[in-house]
């Protein structure tokens, strides 16, 4: 009985965004640092390749995406399973710590293995620290908010992606792309790391208070459901990885085709900042919505719009269109990020929801290498704007799945 009393939640927790708002507020500044250490690489690491490293191979170049995806997808697994044994803010301290080095590689680095070993660490310790804070806000908030929660998390992560993106893409064309961009990310993940250690506080008796209300069945295996069974689940979970896998070529392949186009690096940063900048600040909105509209139907035009957009790159290379077609991508992905998220903490119970957003992340970020692998080696041997169009088809026909087989009531 008294080892069953330690196990319940203090008597006065309550969840929601409003009760929990300063702990919430501090999750959502430290998931900006986190983003802001993507934002280091997002906008000049091409330009790092050609002139440091004198690489002309889009698969060589793009290896540093597939490294950094394959390890950030295994990180968001483990985090996952892990979260509710070595706790949640256990497994953000780490991830910040693996980090702190990345950049100290990349300003050191006197060849290609290097920037794949940075970009490792840098998968490792994105899996872990943004998987953490996501799942920590989910506690936190309860079934009410779940959808504001994603949207001001993901806002916060990715206008920090945009806003250094431009900053290093600045200063790349200022100062050089080496070394001052570089330093961004040595202040990023010391103050990451001090938030994360001396302030935030670890959510897992928020999970076991909701446990104590909370209907929803249980997953018989929650990996298998959430990759292929649970029709909701599984339809997410392709769309999460056909999402990343787009947003890999963009990374990697849109700020060589500006290259192409004559675009100097400060119009390259400009081009490619507004994309996560209104991915970002567009879950403001987005988010909220997804408490209180179709989950489906914001999915599917989300993917749609992705695809449409990405099919318009290749024909354009006027500053303005590109501006305008770089904003659309944005609002697409902004409607579907935070939904994602929101529609797999409806339909699993509270101490699994972890784990099937850990196993819908680990399928998500893989996107990233598959993205990489596939316009790499299509930009190779096609040319890269036969490459964008591959995967703009491949976006259309994520919308399409998600029309005809994911559920209209998800419970």
């Amino acid at each position: 009985m008294l080892a069953q009393l330690k196990r319940m939640p203090p008597p006065n927790l309550v969840l929601g965004l409003k009760q929990n708002g300063k702990q919430f507020a501090l999750l959502v500044l430290v998931n900006a640092f986190v983003g802001g250490m993507i934002g280091m690489e997002r906008s000049i690491f091409p330009q790092f390749a050609l002139s440091i490293f004198g690489m002309e191979s889009k698969t060589a170049i793009l290896s540093f995406i597939t490294a950094f995806g394959l390890t950030k997808a295994l990180a968001n697994y483990f985090t996952g399973r892990l979260a509710n044994t070595l706790g949640r803010k256990n497994l953000l301290v780490m991830g910040w710590v693996i980090a702190l080095p990345i950049p100290f590689i990349l300003l050191s680095a006197t060849n290609w293995n290097w920037v794949i070993v940075a970009n490792m660490l840098l998968g490792i310790s994105q899996g872990l620290t943004w998987s953490s804070t996501v799942v920590m806000k989910i506690d936190l908030v309860g079934e009410k908010d779940r959808g504001l929660a994603m949207g001001l998390n993901e806002f916060a992560g990715y206008l920090a992606v945009g806003i250094i993106a431009f900053l290093t893409g600045y200063i790349a064309n200022r100062y050089g792309v080496i070394p001052y961009p570089f330093y961004l990310g040595i202040g990023i993940s010391i103050i990451g790391l001090l938030l994360s250690f001396i302030w935030v506080k670890d959510t897992s008796v928020f999970v076991k208070q909701e446990s104590t209300t909370d209907t929803t069945p249980y997953l018989t295996n929650v990996f298998l459901e959430t990759t292929f069974y649970n029709k909701t689940l599984s339809t997410v979970t392709q769309a999460g990885l056909i999402n990343n896998l787009n947003d890999g070529m963009i990374w990697g392949l849109l700020p060589m085709l500006l290259l192409s186009f004559r675009f100097n690096p400060e119009q390259i940063g400009i081009i490619t900042a507004v994309y996560p900048m209104v991915w970002g600040i567009g879950q403001l909105v987005t988010g909220k919505m997804s408490d209180h509209y179709s989950k489906k139907s914001m999915l599917f035009w989300g993917m749609l719009l992705q695809g449409v957009a990405i099919l318009l790159i290749p024909s354009n290379q006027q500053f303005g269109p590109l501006l305008i077609i770089s904003a659309a991508l944005g609002l697409g992905t902004a409607l579907v990020y935070p939904t994602f998220l929101s529609t797999i903490a409806q339909v699993t119970h509270p101490t699994q929801r972890a784990e099937s957003i850990g196993t819908f992340r680990l399928w998500r970020d893989l996107g990233y290498a598959f993205g990489a692998i596939i316009s790499g080696i299509t930009a190779d041997v096609f040319g890269l704007p036969y490459a964008i169009l591959v995967v703009g088809v491949l976006t259309l026909l994520s919308a399409g799945i998600i029309q005809f087989r994911m559920p209209k009531n998800l419970k």
